[in-house]
Protein backbone atom coordinates (compact mmCIF):
# COMPACT_ATOMS: atom_id res chain seq x y z
CA UNK A 1 0.00 0.00 0.00
CA UNK A 2 1.21 3.50 -0.85
CA UNK A 3 2.21 5.73 2.07
CA UNK A 4 2.15 9.49 1.40
CA UNK A 5 5.25 11.60 1.69
CA UNK A 6 4.58 14.20 4.35
CA UNK A 7 6.08 16.70 6.71
CA UNK A 8 8.40 14.87 9.09
CA UNK A 9 6.45 16.12 12.13
CA UNK A 10 3.31 14.42 10.81
CA UNK A 11 4.99 11.00 10.53
CA UNK A 12 3.14 9.52 13.53
CA UNK A 13 -0.25 10.53 12.14
CA UNK A 14 0.63 9.16 8.70
CA UNK A 15 1.65 5.85 10.27
CA UNK A 16 -1.53 5.62 12.35
CA UNK A 17 -3.96 6.40 9.54
CA UNK A 18 -2.26 3.92 7.21
CA UNK A 19 -2.15 1.15 9.80
CA UNK A 20 -4.81 -0.86 11.63
CA UNK A 21 -6.37 2.34 13.02
CA UNK A 22 -7.02 3.77 9.58
CA UNK A 23 -8.35 0.42 8.38
CA UNK A 24 -10.83 0.27 11.27
CA UNK A 25 -12.15 3.71 10.32
CA UNK A 26 -12.42 2.64 6.68
CA UNK A 27 -14.36 -0.45 7.72
CA UNK A 28 -16.79 1.73 9.68
CA UNK A 29 -17.25 4.15 6.77
CA UNK A 30 -20.93 3.56 6.06
CA UNK A 31 -22.00 3.76 9.70
CA UNK A 32 -19.85 6.81 10.46
CA UNK A 33 -21.20 8.66 7.45
CA UNK A 34 -24.68 8.25 8.92
CA UNK A 35 -23.61 9.24 12.45
CA UNK A 36 -21.82 12.38 11.24
CA UNK A 37 -24.30 13.34 8.50
CA UNK A 38 -25.79 16.20 10.59
CA UNK A 39 -22.32 17.80 10.75
CA UNK A 40 -21.76 17.44 7.02
CA UNK A 41 -25.14 19.10 6.49
CA UNK A 42 -24.18 21.98 8.80
CA UNK A 43 -20.87 22.48 7.02
CA UNK A 44 -22.45 22.57 3.59
CA UNK A 45 -25.17 24.91 4.82
CA UNK A 46 -22.58 27.37 6.15
CA UNK A 47 -20.30 27.19 3.09
CA UNK A 48 -23.07 27.40 0.47
CA UNK A 49 -21.02 25.89 -2.38
CA UNK A 50 -22.31 26.91 -5.81
CA UNK A 51 -22.24 25.29 -9.22
CA UNK A 52 -18.93 25.96 -10.92
CA UNK A 53 -16.87 26.39 -7.75
CA UNK A 54 -13.70 24.44 -6.97
CA UNK A 55 -13.50 22.92 -3.49
CA UNK A 56 -10.68 21.30 -1.48
CA UNK A 57 -11.88 18.88 1.20
CA UNK A 58 -9.00 18.42 3.67
CA UNK A 59 -8.79 15.22 5.69
CA UNK A 60 -11.62 13.91 3.56
CA UNK A 61 -11.41 10.37 4.94
CA UNK A 62 -13.77 8.03 3.13
CA UNK A 63 -15.08 10.83 0.97
CA UNK A 64 -18.64 11.49 2.12
CA UNK A 65 -18.19 15.25 2.39
CA UNK A 66 -16.14 15.47 -0.82
CA UNK A 67 -18.91 13.70 -2.71
CA UNK A 68 -21.51 15.99 -1.13
CA UNK A 69 -19.52 19.06 -2.22
CA UNK A 70 -19.13 17.63 -5.72
CA UNK A 71 -22.91 17.29 -6.03
CA UNK A 72 -23.30 20.96 -5.12
CA UNK A 73 -20.68 22.31 -7.56
CA UNK A 74 -21.49 19.97 -10.47
CA UNK A 75 -21.42 19.91 -13.40
CA UNK A 76 -18.93 22.71 -14.06
CA UNK A 77 -17.16 22.79 -10.67
CA UNK A 78 -14.82 20.31 -9.02
CA UNK A 79 -14.25 18.75 -5.59
CA UNK A 80 -10.76 17.64 -4.59
CA UNK A 81 -10.39 15.37 -1.55
CA UNK A 82 -7.05 15.18 0.27
CA UNK A 83 -6.15 12.67 2.99
CA UNK A 84 -3.13 10.84 4.38
CA UNK A 85 -5.00 7.53 4.85
CA UNK A 86 -4.70 5.01 2.05
CA UNK A 87 -7.39 2.69 3.46
CA UNK A 88 -9.91 5.50 3.78
CA UNK A 89 -9.18 6.94 0.35
CA UNK A 90 -9.69 3.50 -1.17
CA UNK A 91 -13.23 3.65 0.24
CA UNK A 92 -13.68 7.17 -1.08
CA UNK A 93 -12.74 6.17 -4.60
CA UNK A 94 -15.09 3.18 -4.46
CA UNK A 95 -17.96 5.35 -3.23
CA UNK A 96 -17.67 8.27 -5.65
CA UNK A 97 -20.19 8.13 -8.53
CA UNK A 98 -18.34 8.12 -11.84
CA UNK A 99 -20.34 11.05 -13.22
CA UNK A 100 -19.37 13.44 -10.42
CA UNK A 101 -16.53 15.98 -10.83
CA UNK A 102 -14.46 14.63 -7.95
CA UNK A 103 -10.87 13.47 -7.44
CA UNK A 104 -8.90 12.23 -4.45
CA UNK A 105 -5.20 12.43 -3.64
CA UNK A 106 -3.16 10.61 -1.01
CA UNK A 107 -1.12 13.46 0.45
CA UNK A 108 -0.17 15.53 3.48
CA UNK A 109 -1.82 18.93 3.02
CA UNK A 110 1.08 20.51 4.92
CA UNK A 111 3.41 20.00 1.97
CA UNK A 112 1.19 19.10 -0.99
CA UNK A 113 1.79 21.41 -4.01
CA UNK A 114 -1.77 22.62 -4.56
CA UNK A 115 -2.49 24.55 -7.75
CA UNK A 116 -2.01 28.14 -6.54
CA UNK A 117 -4.93 30.59 -6.35
CA UNK A 118 -7.27 28.17 -8.09
CA UNK A 119 -9.86 27.12 -5.49
CA UNK A 120 -12.91 28.92 -4.11
CA UNK A 121 -13.42 26.97 -0.91
CA UNK A 122 -11.22 25.08 1.55
CA UNK A 123 -13.36 22.89 3.79
CA UNK A 124 -13.04 20.05 6.29
CA UNK A 125 -15.13 17.94 8.61
CA UNK A 126 -12.78 16.99 11.48
CA UNK A 127 -9.75 16.70 9.19
CA UNK A 128 -7.57 19.61 10.34
CA UNK A 129 -6.91 18.90 14.05
CA UNK A 130 -4.08 16.42 13.49
CA UNK A 131 -1.33 18.63 12.05
CA UNK A 132 1.83 18.94 14.16
CA UNK A 133 2.33 22.54 12.98
CA UNK A 134 -1.16 23.68 11.98
CA UNK A 135 -0.17 27.26 11.12
CA UNK A 136 2.33 25.89 8.60
CA UNK A 137 -0.30 23.53 7.20
CA UNK A 138 -2.95 26.22 6.85
CA UNK A 139 -0.46 28.61 5.25
CA UNK A 140 0.25 26.01 2.57
CA UNK A 141 -3.45 25.37 2.01
CA UNK A 142 -4.26 29.08 1.84
CA UNK A 143 -1.98 29.39 -1.20
CA UNK A 144 -4.47 27.23 -3.10
CA UNK A 145 -7.31 29.70 -2.54
CA UNK A 146 -8.19 32.57 -4.81
CA UNK A 147 -8.01 36.03 -3.17
CA UNK A 148 -11.80 35.80 -2.70
CA UNK A 149 -11.55 32.25 -1.37
CA UNK A 150 -13.10 31.14 1.87
CA UNK A 151 -12.36 28.60 4.59
CA UNK A 152 -14.85 26.57 6.61
CA UNK A 153 -14.32 23.57 8.85
CA UNK A 154 -15.87 21.64 11.72
CA UNK A 155 -13.83 20.77 14.82
CA UNK A 156 -14.68 19.46 18.26
CA UNK A 157 -15.07 21.66 21.31
CA UNK A 158 -13.89 20.66 24.80
CA UNK A 159 -14.08 16.98 25.87
CA UNK A 160 -16.42 17.82 28.77
CA UNK A 161 -18.93 19.14 26.21
CA UNK A 162 -18.80 15.91 24.20
CA UNK A 163 -20.42 12.85 25.83
CA UNK A 164 -20.29 11.54 22.24
CA UNK A 165 -16.68 10.65 23.06
CA UNK A 166 -16.55 10.71 26.81
CA UNK A 167 -19.53 8.57 27.87
CA UNK A 168 -18.11 5.32 26.45
CA UNK A 169 -14.55 6.26 27.41
CA UNK A 170 -15.40 6.94 31.06
CA UNK A 171 -17.20 3.59 31.17
CA UNK A 172 -14.08 1.83 29.89
CA UNK A 173 -11.91 3.65 32.45
CA UNK A 174 -13.68 1.68 35.16
CA UNK A 175 -11.65 -1.32 33.95
CA UNK A 176 -8.41 -0.13 32.31
CA UNK A 177 -5.80 2.60 32.88
CA UNK A 178 -6.39 5.95 31.27
CA UNK A 179 -4.86 6.70 27.88
CA UNK A 180 -1.65 8.76 27.96
CA UNK A 181 -2.60 12.39 28.58
CA UNK A 182 -2.57 14.74 25.60
CA UNK A 183 -1.63 18.37 25.83
CA UNK A 184 -4.26 20.87 24.63
CA UNK A 185 -2.14 21.60 21.55
CA UNK A 186 -1.10 18.04 20.73
CA UNK A 187 -2.55 16.69 17.46
CA UNK A 188 -5.85 15.01 18.19
CA UNK A 189 -9.63 15.44 18.17
CA UNK A 190 -9.65 18.30 20.71
CA UNK A 191 -6.59 20.26 19.61
CA UNK A 192 -8.80 23.01 18.12
CA UNK A 193 -11.17 23.23 21.08
CA UNK A 194 -9.64 26.54 22.21
CA UNK A 195 -11.17 29.52 20.46
CA UNK A 196 -8.07 31.61 21.13
CA UNK A 197 -5.76 28.98 19.66
CA UNK A 198 -7.77 28.65 16.45
CA UNK A 199 -7.76 32.43 15.97
CA UNK A 200 -3.99 32.48 16.50
CA UNK A 201 -3.31 29.62 14.07
CA UNK A 202 -5.47 30.99 11.27
CA UNK A 203 -4.24 34.55 11.74
CA UNK A 204 -0.63 33.37 11.59
CA UNK A 205 -1.46 31.45 8.39
CA UNK A 206 -2.80 34.63 6.77
CA UNK A 207 -6.57 34.21 7.09
CA UNK A 208 -8.87 37.09 8.02
CA UNK A 209 -12.49 37.50 9.11
CA UNK A 210 -12.24 34.51 11.43
CA UNK A 211 -15.53 33.50 13.07
CA UNK A 212 -16.36 30.51 15.28
CA UNK A 213 -19.95 29.35 15.71
CA UNK A 214 -20.66 26.90 18.56
CA UNK A 215 -23.11 24.19 17.53
CA UNK A 216 -24.69 21.64 19.86
CA UNK A 217 -26.05 18.43 18.38
CA UNK A 218 -27.26 14.97 19.33
CA UNK A 219 -25.61 12.27 17.22
CA UNK A 220 -27.27 8.87 17.04
CA UNK A 221 -24.41 6.44 17.60
CA UNK A 222 -26.82 3.55 17.07
CA UNK A 223 -27.87 4.84 13.60
CA UNK A 224 -31.38 3.62 14.39
CA UNK A 225 -30.26 0.05 15.07
CA UNK A 226 -30.58 -0.07 18.84
CA UNK A 227 -28.33 -0.22 21.87
CA UNK A 228 -26.29 -3.21 20.66
CA UNK A 229 -25.20 -1.30 17.55
CA UNK A 230 -24.19 1.70 19.67
CA UNK A 231 -22.04 -0.46 21.93
CA UNK A 232 -20.44 -2.18 18.94
CA UNK A 233 -19.54 1.17 17.42
CA UNK A 234 -17.78 2.27 20.62
CA UNK A 235 -15.78 -0.96 20.61
CA UNK A 236 -14.67 -0.60 17.00
CA UNK A 237 -13.36 2.98 16.74
CA UNK A 238 -12.76 6.02 18.90
CA UNK A 239 -11.07 6.57 22.28
CA UNK A 240 -12.92 3.79 24.12
CA UNK A 241 -11.71 1.32 21.51
CA UNK A 242 -8.14 2.58 21.79
CA UNK A 243 -8.18 2.34 25.59
CA UNK A 244 -9.18 -1.34 25.34
CA UNK A 245 -6.46 -2.32 22.87
CA UNK A 246 -4.30 -5.18 24.13
CA UNK A 247 -6.47 -6.05 27.13
CA UNK A 248 -7.68 -9.63 27.72
CA UNK A 249 -11.14 -10.87 26.80
CA UNK A 250 -12.47 -10.81 30.36
CA UNK A 251 -11.56 -7.13 30.73
CA UNK A 252 -13.14 -6.31 27.38
CA UNK A 253 -16.29 -8.16 28.41
CA UNK A 254 -16.57 -6.22 31.66
CA UNK A 255 -15.90 -2.93 29.86
CA UNK A 256 -18.52 -3.80 27.25
CA UNK A 257 -21.11 -4.21 29.98
CA UNK A 258 -20.16 -0.83 31.43
CA UNK A 259 -20.42 0.82 28.00
CA UNK A 260 -23.86 -0.70 27.60
CA UNK A 261 -24.97 0.67 30.98
CA UNK A 262 -23.63 4.13 30.16
CA UNK A 263 -25.24 4.30 26.73
CA UNK A 264 -28.55 2.87 27.93
CA UNK A 265 -29.11 6.13 29.81
CA UNK A 266 -29.22 7.96 26.46
CA UNK A 267 -31.29 5.39 24.54
CA UNK A 268 -34.54 6.51 22.95
CA UNK A 269 -36.18 3.53 21.32
CA UNK A 270 -33.80 2.26 18.64
CA UNK A 271 -31.69 5.43 18.74
CA UNK A 272 -28.89 6.41 21.12
CA UNK A 273 -28.40 10.16 20.63
CA UNK A 274 -25.27 11.40 22.40
CA UNK A 275 -24.67 15.12 22.99
CA UNK A 276 -21.89 16.53 20.83
CA UNK A 277 -20.50 20.05 20.62
CA UNK A 278 -18.51 21.48 17.72
CA UNK A 279 -17.20 24.70 16.26
CA UNK A 280 -18.02 25.70 12.71
CA UNK A 281 -15.04 27.90 11.85
CA UNK A 282 -15.14 30.28 8.89
CA UNK A 283 -12.57 32.71 7.50
CA UNK A 284 -11.39 34.38 4.30
CA UNK A 285 -8.15 33.94 2.38
CA UNK A 286 -7.45 37.67 2.40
Amino acid sequence: MDIPTGHEQNADQIAYWNGPGGQRWANRQQAQDVVLAPIADLLIDRTRPKAGERVIDVGCGSGATTIAFARKVAPSGHAFGVDISGPMLARARESAPKELPVDFVLADATVYPFDPTSFDLLASRFGVMFFADPALSFANMRKALRPSGRLAFACWREPRENPFFMAPLQAVYQHVPKLPPQGPEDPGPFSFASEARVHHILGEAGFTGIEMEPCDLALDVAIGRGLDAAVQGALEIGPASRALEGHPDEVRAAATNSIREALAAFARGQTVPLPASIWIVTARAS
